[in-house]
């Protein structure tokens, strides 16, 4: 009896001590996303409730502007995730290699994190802009024609990947730390070994910060799938639209080449009042991000098993 008492009143601590993270996990994890679920079968325009079944689901598979975000978000994490990453990580391997100014070059490069996202989107665009922007014009000094950057199609989301890449002090600053605490004494011992810049970097450098580059891809891949807000910004500024009386912005400009998938869910959710199907594409997105870590971290654990 005195064990069991026990182990009841240390069943309790422990419960106590979660606690918080129950409340939390329950709130805004749990309850929401079950939410989301129960109202996918719901013809839902946040005034009348009524039940459609699968309809929505139905309606989903035959929505070509949903399956056209998916398509534009997919471009967005195989191309703009590993753009982020080796560029923040080759900032930060440059860094560690300055004599003098580290302080400084490691602020420069920092920078343009700490600008608001909306006013450094808005500054890009006209940085890019074909006719009087800046990047343009040094391209024209050295003989090459500059694209239309966010008035082109087909050059819209590249334009993108460079504003993300241009705004990549928060991963450059985790790099760098995991970077200066690689052990100097394995540089060495390679160095004696007879090993150059580039077999260093693969066999020392990679091996030991691979946690951190995990870290890195995962939270950027699970960020670029909710990518919504430069996006957004920066096919408005682009197109000219405002939100004089009679005009309303659509969300992809130019030709859908920028709609991602939590840009349509936004529309459809709170332009067209459709908040059933917007459940539906919420779970889509949920699931997609589930998706891609599961196998990210499966791949990171068959890397440590084939390395150990």
């Amino acid at each position: 009896m005195a064990a069991r008492s026990l182990r009841r009143r240390e069943g309790l601590r422990a419960l106590l001590w979660l606690a918080p993270w129950l409340v939390g996990f329950s709130v805004l994890f749990a309850y929401p996303l079950l939410a989301t679920a129960y109202f996918s079968f719901f013809n839902y325009d946040l005034f009348t409730l009524k039940f459609t079944g699968l309809d929505n689901y139905r309606y989903f598979l035959q929505d070509e502007r949903a399956w056209l975000s998916i398509r534009n978000t997919a471009w967005l994490v195989v191309f703009m995730v590993p753009a982020q990453v080796l560029f923040a990580l080759g900032v930060a391997q440059l860094v560690t290699k300055l004599k003098a100014g580290v302080g400084f070059f490691r602020t420069v490069f920092y920078l343009p994190a700490l600008v608001p996202v909306t006013a450094g989107t808005v500054a890009f665009v006209f940085l890019m802009n074909p006719s009087t922007g800046p990047v343009n014009h040094l391209l024209d000094l050295v003989g090459i024609q500059g694209p239309d950057w966010f008035g082109d199609k087909d050059w819209s989301k590249p334009g993108l990947t460079l504003l993300a890449m241009w705004s990549v002090g928060n991963l450059m600053v985790i790099f760098l730390a995991a970077l200066l605490d690689v052990p100097r004494h394995l540089y060495e011992a390679a160095a004696i070994d007879g090993a150059g810049g580039w077999r260093q970097f693969r066999s020392v450098t990679l091996p030991t910060i691979r946690p951190v580059l995990m870290f890195s891809i995962v939270t950027t891949v699970i960020y670029t799938l909710q990518y919504f807000t430069q996006a957004m910004i920066a096919a408005r500024v682009a197109s000219g639209v405002t939100d004089a009386p009679g005009t309303a912005f659509v969300p992809g400009y130019p030709e859908m080449s920028t709609l991602t998938l939590p840009q349509w869910l936004f529309q459809a959710g709170f332009r067209d009042y459709s908040m059933g199907y917007a459940c539906v594409l919420a779970l889509v997105l949920f699931a997609a991000s589930m998706l891609f870590t599961l196998v990210l971290l499966r791949q990171f654990r068959g890397f440590e098993e084939v390395s150990s």
